[in-house]
């Protein structure tokens, strides 16, 4: 089906990512995945060529667009030439709303011309060792000093957190934290007492940087309070639905992928003589896939729209985060199989894809989380 949600800028625009990913990240990608991370030229360059801060105003050197059908084609491209690794996603589509919806304008002079231009690094940290999608949890605190916070704690699993030169950390401001006690700190690097652990080695998108961060006595100045004290809950709260309609454009944009290649394979694989196509039972599986990518392309196309227009509820971007992702899951474990043997070598792009996709069902909430705000919408 022809997808009507494009017109002729976007489509221009995409020319314009998939230029940048033929020049700037694909003859460099294998090497990042060696190494565990991307350049930072690779920023530099996502900034010379307009691709970061696209909903930043332009007078902070930000394109000045807040339509979020650009980020969908980001994440499209990205997405289909597997290259996950630079994380433009995160620091567009998470990252930005918080610092263009609640910086002061000292901050927002001093942050985001670096955020656009790429030399400025962002990365959120939420999650600690005891508590993932349960912010109720979080352990980390800051005490007031008066002229400053004291901050103290750790988090892991956070990406870019070896790159990021600006980290917006969730941390308790009141003994009791929770809904009524969180705030957002914005720590920057070479910060003292700020330190960095491990480069955790994951299963999948090797190239994008994932670290343990470590707080001790780190003095915070009050100017670096993002949004309200006291008010990171809500903060929160609200742009997580763009974080997780993010995740979901990637989450179809993968499978339908892996269908297009995995369709061609079969055609070309022989078994027993013949083409696999020829097969009644590869043909069902490809069926079966290629009418769950439309159906869900459809609805995801529909809440692109709907975010873009300012209409979209958490609810609904939490059932396209879980049933994407999901499918995508579904999709990459069929597609491996229909591969066989080959598709369990990393040079496949199927097997990457296996990999690369496994965490979509786990980071921006669990597809257990997403299941139990739907639910609670419907059932209070």
């Amino acid at each position: 089906m022809q997808r009507r949600i494009f017109d002729a800028d976007h489509e221009a625009f995409r020319e314009t990512v998939r230029t940048f990913l033929n020049k700037e990240v694909l003859p460099h990608y294998d090497q990042w995945e060696k190494d565990g991370i991307v350049s930072r030229e690779a920023w530099r360059a996502a900034g010379r060529q307009g691709l970061l801060g696209l909903a930043v105003p332009e007078e902070y050197g930000g394109g000045g667009n807040p339509d979020f059908r650009y980020a969908a084609v980001i994440a499209e491209e990205f997405t289909r030439a597997g290259a996950p690794g630079l994380a433009i996603g995160l620091h567009n589509d998470i990252i930005g709303p918080y610092l263009t919806s609640l910086a002061t304008e000292e901050q927002k002079r001093r942050w985001l011309p670096g955020f656009c231009s790429g030399e400025t690094i962002t990365a959120i940290a939420m999650t600690e060792p005891g508590a993932g999608s349960d912010l109720q949890g979080i352990r980390t605190s800051a005490e007031d000093r008066g002229d400053h916070w004291l901050l103290n704690g750790s988090k892991t699993f956070i990406s870019n957190g070896i790159l990021a030169d600006l980290v917006i950390v969730v941390a308790k401001t009141t003994p009791e934290g929770g809904a009524h006690g969180l705030s957002l700190l914005v720590v920057e690097r070479g910060t003292e007492g700020f330190e960095r652990g491990r480069n955790l080695d994951k299963i999948g998108q090797k190239s994008q940087d994932t670290a343990e961060l470590f707080f001790h006595d780190v003095r915070v100045p009050k100017e670096n309070l993002l949004g309200e004290e006291n008010g990171a809950f809500v903060h929160l709260m609200t742009n997580l639905a763009q974080e997780r309609m993010g995740i979901a454009m990637a989450a179809i944009a993968a499978a339908e992928h892996l269908v297009e290649i995995t369709t061609q394979y079969v055609k070309e694989r022989e078994a027993f003589g013949r083409p696999l196509a020829k097969l009644q039972h590869i043909r069902f599986e490809i069926a079966e896939m290629a009418t769950e990518c439309v159906v869900t392309r459809a609805f995801l196309d529909r809440c692109i729209t709907d975010h873009s227009n300012g209409e979209l509820d958490h609810v609904h971007a939490s059932m396209a985060k879980w049933w994407a992702t999901e499918l995508q899951k579904r999709v990459a474990d069929r597609c491996l199989q229909l591969h066989g043997g080959y598709g369990y070598m990393s040079e496949y792009r199927v097997a990457r894809a296996f990999t690369d996709g496994r965490i979509q069902t786990i980071y921006g909430g669990t597809t257990e989380i997403m299941k139990e705000i739907i639910g609670r919408s419907l059932l209070g």
